[in-house]
């Protein structure tokens, strides 16, 4: 386990090295994804309370609306000021998630997170907290809504900066500070991530109970291509896991 706040380059290091192992064994991008955000939340933590350092950690894919299931299509009307039809519609997905309340510790319980549509650049603009990331990770929001097939390899490859808010309470990039950020003791935010071969953004968000220095938080741009190696065999293949009928 490591303590968050005070993370070294070993610990990160090491960190990697596990992240990289994920697959082993996995059927879908979201077996990954949930063991992924499950390492996060069970060790980094805070050594004060012996737990852990995050209140809620979530993996995010986008994803093409026409390529979810059912049930997450289900999930989300509000398509009317899409920029493209809805086949092409870019949605930012749920596919991992664990943290201190049972709602958070299984995708299917979330409430308004788990289909995101990205109907359009302005739309985006609106999400403060999603725009920012994309703008931290260096991509221009339109390649994120329709990659350009032939800046795909250069987006893929590209090393991401960190979407970093050291100080959660009050920040205009998080919301629901009222319902989230101050009755769960959010300190920090911090998001990572990078763009897949086929063109979809991954992300990691991690939402601290303790302060992450700027030092830390700048650590952890080496990491998504850790997790990149494990969720690459599942990209454009099996994403969502198979739910085994009783």
């Amino acid at each position: 386990m490591y303590d968050l706040a005070r993370l070294s380059l070993q610990d990160v290091t090491e960190i990697g090295i596990a992240l990289r192992s994920l697959g082993k064994n996995s059927d879908s991008l979201e077996t990954v994804a949930n063991r992924c955000v499950q390492y996060f939340y069970q060790n980094l933590i805070d050594p004060i309370t012996g737990q852990s350092a995050c209140t809620l950690v979530r993996l995010f894919k986008t994803h093409a609306y026409a390529d979810l299931p059912a049930e997450l299509q289900s999930c989300e009307t509000r398509l009317d000021d899409a920029d493209q039809s809805t086949d092409e519609l870019k949605c930012l997905t749920l596919l991992g998630t664990a943290g201190d309340q049972f709602e958070w510790q299984n995708r299917r319980r979330s409430k308004g997170h788990q289909v995101i549509p990205l109907t359009s650049e302005e739309a985006v603009q609106k999400i403060p907290m999603i725009s920012q990331l994309i703008t931290a990770f260096g991509f221009k929001t339109r390649y994120v809504l329709a990659p350009d097939p032939e800046l795909l390899t250069e987006l893929a490859q590209k090393t991401c900066n960190v979407f970093y808010v050291p100080k959660a309470l009050g920040s205009p990039f998080i919301p629901a500070q009222s319902e989230f950020v101050e009755p769960f003791g959010v300190q920090s935010v911090l998001g990572f991530g990078g763009m897949l071969p086929s063109g979809n953004l991954f992300t990691v968000i991690l939402f601290s109970k303790v302060i992450i220095p700027k030092s830390t938080a700048q650590l952890f741009k080496t990491l998504p291509l850790n997790i990149k190696m494990s969720i690459l065999p599942f990209d454009k293949k099996q994403i969502f896991q198979v739910l085994q009928s009783a």
